[in-house]
């Protein structure tokens, strides 16, 4: 007999679940499925049995856990999961890109130096796209157990996940304990919004209870006797664990025999097991003697899983005495081999470790505890990867408070620069509690140096700044000036992070009073760096010039100590400040920091510097090339959030281009990225963008969405917020001949720029407001050069405004052949932007027709023609009426008018006259056209002698010549 029910018992719904979850993902269809239940209610049973079917049907299984013992370690179960799938053979991950470089956080074999510092969103997506590929071939089956023992960065890449399974041929299974906790909330919500389906295990019922013992034992259901039956029911409450438990314990207890009669109850079933569970793994490792009751003690302190060398070191086993006594572990079922790796066993249930620490004194633990520290530590030296945060738990247990704190403070710093924000602030907040007292105040000052930086990633800003009156302790209790100007420019960091302007300058002087008069380049260089951002964004009126100052100073100290990646970001800020004023100053900012990133292998920052540069070129000439260069290199070297941005910009460029229908998925598609990212700044900018495609198609109840949306996202403060009122609002205002409107809008948009500052100069300041303000005559010559001389203003978009209003300027003056030239070259540099030009033309026409200069029929009837075309119904009409103006003639807008050719509609021919122009190429007179327009001949007659004028051709032979060159 077997004291393991073979086989499933009361969970056909279940099954039937994973069954269909198994058949959806070979069919290439991704879904969730969340057990949820009590401890020993059968999750991890069902999920073996999922692991069975799949296996069966040519499917890929991975497989992790989270550790259900000791400290949380950052993405446990997904490592584990990812280096079965390596077990398995070797895929082919080239097609990952810079994905592979990711998830060297998770399988060391694809590390590299540029694979960490990614955010957890970026690592989700790197193991979607994996599952995505490895299931090409093959189909997959992701099976995460115990995650109610889970980090909160593990958690956050499986909430990312099942969000994202559809398209994906694979399905994930994931247990939890149904208590309350982050991971019971995560899947729960999941299922709410129909991200996966949620199983609540509930306990068995008797019947069920009975059938369960019947498979244990291996006899029908009537024949389990009565009083092991309602034993078993009374005493597990329909805990299947406890049941197998329960009845392992009559079995071997000699309570519960076979004989010739099936099975017998010999005497009173008097199992001292009050939860069925402690007392019977105490029974059960009674029988293995002392030597087997220490091993798997020190095995219990170590987890749900254990290495045979840490237990061989620790107990002074020799091999074979260790492994007789495993194998008697295995045989009394507490424990099994642990299959992925080699040398490592695990309990066969969590609850089977915890029952075995139940059973230690306090001082045994202790001294256990103390005893297994000394052996990891003497096998792994360095502590990698999960070994320093067990270890920490370990001497914590053992009474070691600060070796405790110190090794928790170095787990934590490795969770940091791993990008798991989350882990490293438990970590070192904990490390930092454990060592408030008594301890050296470097060693504190070295934890907080790590907590300050981990909390600002976390977005926990407030618990940083309470960390302040932390700082002045430590100086009072001896900590050096230098370092606690080291710790308050690190939470001027945090503070910047935060947008907390006032606060972060608050840290930054005290940092420097700190420091005093003789500070050294490296912490000159730190702190101005810091403070050249936050100035940036202070509102002061010398906001600009200052942060330019700062920024100068730290290259410059930190050209001397010297500290590259502070000159990096120093050096690309002053490219972003000199791009108002000289477009050729800041290519050579952005070329020096590329240069520097490059000498000192900073791939990340030569990244940013290179998009940089390419938006600059962008900018100036209205080029995306180089945007595109740049997007590739970012992807090649894993900065997938640099790549992002380029994505927004090339949106941006498209909808300016008028290019609409191309527009509309390539922000679609960055939407979805940079939400998955939770990329804020950048949804901020698609969502601008979005809000400026629809305003310059008309459409304002769409702007005003995405405006809106832009708001609730917390745009308000925002660089982009500028741009929602000048590239938006006062656009569409303009095509509804709302001028008005446009001009407050506009007003606003600068008022914006006022209380933060913008460096993307496109709101209208250096460019449309011009020319507004310039027909509206409230702009003179003097204040016209003033604004001009800025290079903002010599950017491609700005130029086709800024030469228009240029042009009015002239045309007032008298000057009208300059002022000619002047629109020629708003023409011009409109040309890649039809929108624009069209706009421009609309406006300058209406000082043309109203000054005597100009050919304003000529820009009219262009500009006439793109809004009839494109859905301007307002721009055009008033086109037409100072068309009448003017004394030209109007074209009818007929149905048909699209059949007319663009450069027949901009010459003024009507649906009417081009009907006869195309009759006219086959040299048909009056009679014969005006009998098949039904019109009269006089009719034809006087239709043709206007499309002769409008024309200019000189006769109707020329006319019906070029009629049979123009019409098929």
């Amino acid at each position: 007999m077997q004291t393991r029910a073979p086989v499933v018992v009361g969970r056909d719904a279940e099954l039937h679940t994973l069954e269909r979850a198994l058949a959806d993902a070979g069919a290439g269809r991704g879904r969730a499925v969340f057990l949820v239940g009590e401890a020993g209610i059968g999750k991890t049973r069902l999920a073996r049995v999922a692991a069975g079917l799949a296996f069966d049907q040519g499917l890929r299984v991975l497989r992790g856990r989270s550790s259900t013992i000791g400290p949380m370690i950052p993405f446990r179960p997904l490592a584990e999961a990812l280096m079965s799938l390596l077990r398995g053979g070797r895929p082919d991950v080239d097609g990952l890109g810079p994905y592979r470089t990711v998830l060297g956080r998770l399988v060391p074999e694809w590390s590299t130096d540029a694979s960490g510092g990614h955010s957890v969103v970026v690592l989700a997506e790197a193991v979607l796209r994996l599952l995505a590929l490895v299931g090409r071939d093959r189909p997959a089956l992701l099976v995460l157990e115990d995650l109610h023992d889970a980090d909160a960065e593990t958690l956050a890449v499986i909430d990312y996940l099942v969000d994202n399974l559809e398209d994906v041929p694979t399905a994930v299974v994931v247990t939890t304990r149904a208590e309350p906790g982050a991971a019971l909330d995560t899947v729960r919500l999941a299922a709410q919004r129909g991200a996966g389906t949620l199983l609540d295990l509930t306990r068995l019922t008797e019947r069920q209870v009975r059938c369960m013992a019947a498979s244990c034992l291996e006899i029908p259901d009537p024949e389990v006797p009565d009083a092991v039956a309602e034993r078993l029911w009374s005493d597990s409450a329909g805990n299947p664990f406890v049941v197998e438990e329960l009845l392992h314990g009559m079995v071997n207890g000699g309570l519960l025999v076979r004989g010739g009669h099936g099975w017998q109850v010999l005497g009173e079933l008097r199992l001292d097991v009050p939860t069925a569970l402690v007392r019977s793994i105490a029974h059960r490792t009674d029988r293995l003697g002392p030597q087997g009751r220490e091993l798997l003690s020190v095995a219990a302190v170590l987890g749900h899983r254990f290495p045979l060398p840490v237990l061989r070191r620790v107990t002074g086993m020799d091999d074979r005495s260790l492994l007789n006594h495993l194998h008697a572990g295995v045989a009394a079922q507490l424990v099994t081999p642990d299959e992925p790796v080699p040398d490592w066993y695990a309990f066969r249930h969590p609850l089977t470790a915890e029952a075995l620490l139940a059973q230690l004194f306090p001082a045994d633990r202790a001294d256990i505890s103390r005893r297994t520290a000394d052996a990891v530590e003497a096998l792994y030296p360095d502590l990698p990867g999960e070994w320093c945060a067990l270890v920490a738990s370990l001497r914590l247990d053992a009474g070691q408070t600060e070796r405790a704190g110190t090794l928790l403070s170095v787990a934590g710093r490795r969770a940091l620069a791993d990008g798991a924000a989350g882990s490293a602030v438990r970590l070192l907040d904990r490390a930092h509690r454990l060592l408030e007292s008594g301890v050296d105040v470097h060693i504190r000052a070295d934890v907080l140096d790590c907590l300050l930086p981990a909390l600002g990633e976390a977005g926990r800003f407030d618990r940083a700044f309470a960390l302040a009156d932390t700082i002045a302790e430590l100086g009072a209790a001896g900590l050096s000036r230098v370092r606690q100007a080291e710790l308050r420019t690190k939470l001027a960091q945090v503070a910047h992070l935060a947008g907390w302007w006032d606060d972060g300058a608050a840290q930054v002087e005290a940092a420097r009073a700190l420091l005093g008069p003789d500070a050294d380049d490296e912490h000159t260089a730190r702190i101005d760096a810091v403070a050249a951002f936050l100035t940036l964004n202070a509102r002061r009126p010398d906001r600009i010039a200052r942060a330019e100052e700062l920024a100068r100073r730290a290259v410059e100290a930190a050209t001397r100590v010297p500290l590259p990646a502070v000159g990096c970001e120093a050096w690309q800020l002053l490219g972003v400040l000199a791009r108002d004023r000289d477009l050729a100053e800041a290519v050579g900012h952005f070329t020096r920091a590329r240069v520097l990133a490059e000498e000192n292998g900073l791939p990340i920052q030569r990244a940013h510097a290179v998009v940089r540069h390419a938006g600059l070129v962008w900018l100036a000439e209205g080029s995306s090339d180089e945007l595109a260069e740049a997007r590739e290199e970012a992807l090649r070297v894993g900065a997938i959030a640099v790549a992002y941005n380029v994505d927004a910009i090339l949106g941006l460029d498209s909808v300016l281009r008028g290019d609409f229908p191309e527009a509309a998925p390539r922000l679609d598609r960055c939407a979805t990225g940079v939400k998955r990212l939770r990329l804020k700044s950048m949804q901020l900018y698609v969502l601008m963008a979005r809000a400026s495609s629809a305003a310059h198609q008309g459409r304002r109840s769409d702007m005003d969405a995405a405006i809106a949306a832009f708001d609730d996202l917390g745009g308000v403060g925002s660089q982009e917020r500028p741009l929602c009122h000048g590239l938006a609002r006062a656009f569409c205002a303009l095509l509804e001949e709302d001028r008005p409107l446009a001009e407050a809008d506009l007003a606003r948009a600068m008022e914006y720029e006022a209380q933060t500052p913008t460096t993307f100069h496109l709101s209208g300041t250096h460019g449309l407001r011009l020319l507004l303000d310039v027909l509206g005559r409230r702009m003179d010559r003097a204040r016209f050069v003033e604004i001009t001389a800025s290079a903002a203003a010599g950017m491609r978009w700005n130029r086709v405004f800024e030469r228009a209003a240029h042009a009015v300027l002239l045309g007032r003056e008298g000057r009208f052949d300059e002022a000619e030239a002047a629109v020629a070259a708003a023409v011009d540099a409109g040309a890649i932007y039809p929108v624009a030009r069209a706009l421009a033309l609309r406006l300058v026409s209406e000082a043309a027709v109203a000054d005597g200069w100009g050919e304003p029929v000529v820009w009219l009837r262009a500009a006439e023609e793109h809004f009839h075309a494109n859905g301007g119904p307002a721009a055009a009409a008033a086109c037409r009426a100072l068309l009448r103006q003017a004394g030209a003639s109007v074209p009818q807008r007929r149905t048909g008018s699209e059949l007319v050719p663009s450069s027949l509609r901009t010459l003024g021919v009507t649906v009417r006259e081009f009907e006869v122009f195309r009759l006219l190429a086959g040299r048909l007179g009056n009679k014969a056209i005006a009998s098949r327009l039904h019109i009269s001949p006089r009719t034809v007659e006087k239709h043709v002698a206007s499309l002769i004028t409008k024309t200019a051709q000189p006769d109707r032979e020329s006319l019906s010549t070029l009629a049979a060159s123009l019409t098929p």
